[in-house]
């Protein structure tokens, strides 16, 4: 009799892991935890298991790289794959997948919703009627309210998300230009929008700035003092793709000057932010100045029950792929074979 192979989930939400087990059967056998520290999980589990499905409160570094032994494939549940030392498990001879083909529409949706929730002045109107019914009851003097027909929305990457975001954006009469240097020439002919050769020529030309990149090295703190300082004045940053791409110190700063007018912000440098950054405490402590200007949500723009079961599904279906056909879906190390080449 085959034995199932080992999963390890070292960061489970959901302790019961119906949807995956429901995908692979008897074939898989599932050691869940839901822990944020890799030493709360013991070395056994690291050692032995023969491929991990991580969600994004985990951090795969190279010490836990080093103790696995026997794993073949690391499976990030979700798009974003910071979380992952994917130069140490190539090294190891280990690939990394991620799941792209969720929740585009919910994240899409999300942002225009963040959007609309500041130029419409929900949150305004919403907490001036809870105080006071008759007085109000007043469209007038409200910040950030505005017409976004004619405005123009730029893209700092122009991916999934971004070409989802893009399409909404149009439709609201949105002018959208973007940038994203990865991709190739004339990608902008077959979307149909003009595409700019550099992020300082987006940020002086846009009315809204939308951030959908991967998070790296590279791109961290892709947006800082700098460039809100390039920004057009009063403008409004939308952010739903990873916390560390934009300054949120800085943030506060230009929201404070007035130099911006408006923030989204679906992720944080730190999740949860405890202790919270001066920004957020302004924005918990309902300050006068923030008030109307600042959404934040909890890295939820993902989050619908259709587009978690698809997460789920298509995470158990890549270990399934892999490990029993030999078929790698979405690898994001590549090189991890080439020692066996």
């Amino acid at each position: 009799m085959t034995h199932p192979l080992k999963i390890l989930v070292p960061d489970a939400h959901l302790r019961d892991l119906d949807v995956e087990r429901g995908v692979s059967g008897d074939r898989l056998d599932y050691l869940v935890f839901d822990e944020t520290d890799p030493a709360a999980i013991p070395d056994e589990a690291w050692r032995s298991c023969d491929a991990i499905l991580v969600w994004h409160r985990m951090r795969i570094t190279p010490e836990v790289v080093a103790k696995l032994d026997r794993c073949r494939l690391i499976v990030r549940v979700g798009v974003g794959f910071d979380n992952v030392d994917s130069a140490a498990c190539r090294a190891r001879g280990i690939p990394v997948s991620n799941v792209p083909n969720y929740g585009t529409s919910e994240v899409a949706d999300h942002a225009l919703a963040m959007l609309l929730h500041l130029v419409r002045g929900l949150g305004s109107y919403e907490a001036r009627l809870k105080a006071d019914l008759a007085a109000g009851f007043l469209a007038e003097d409200v910040p950030v309210v505005r017409r976004i027909r004619g405005a123009t929305f730029g893209a700092i990457g122009m991916g999934r998300i971004g070409t989802a975001i893009m399409r909404r954006a149009a439709a609201f009469d949105m002018t959208v230009i973007y940038v994203d240097p990865y991709l190739p020439e004339g990608h902008e002919l077959g979307l149909g929008i003009e595409r700019v050769k550099t992020l300082p020529e987006l940020l002086s030309r846009s009315d809204v700035v939308s951030v959908h990149v991967p998070l790296s090295e590279k791109t961290r703190n892709l947006i800082g003092k700098p460039e809100l300082a390039a920004m057009k004045p009063g403008g409004i940053l939308l952010n739903i793709a990873r916390g560390g791409l934009v300054d949120v110190g800085a943030v506060h700063d230009a929201l404070k000057s007035g130099h911006l007018a408006a923030a989204g912000l679906d992720v944080l440098p730190k999740e949860p932010p405890v202790p919270p950054p001066p920004l957020i405490a302004a924005w918990q402590a309902e300050e006068p100045w923030l008030a109307g200007r600042l959404v934040v949500t909890p890295h939820a723009a993902f989050y619908s029950e259709a587009g978690y079961r698809d997460m789920r599904t298509f995470s158990a279906e890549i270990l399934l792929d892999f490990l029993f056909e030999g078929r790698l879906r979405n690898n994001v190390n590549p090189g991890w074979d080439a020692k066996a080449s």
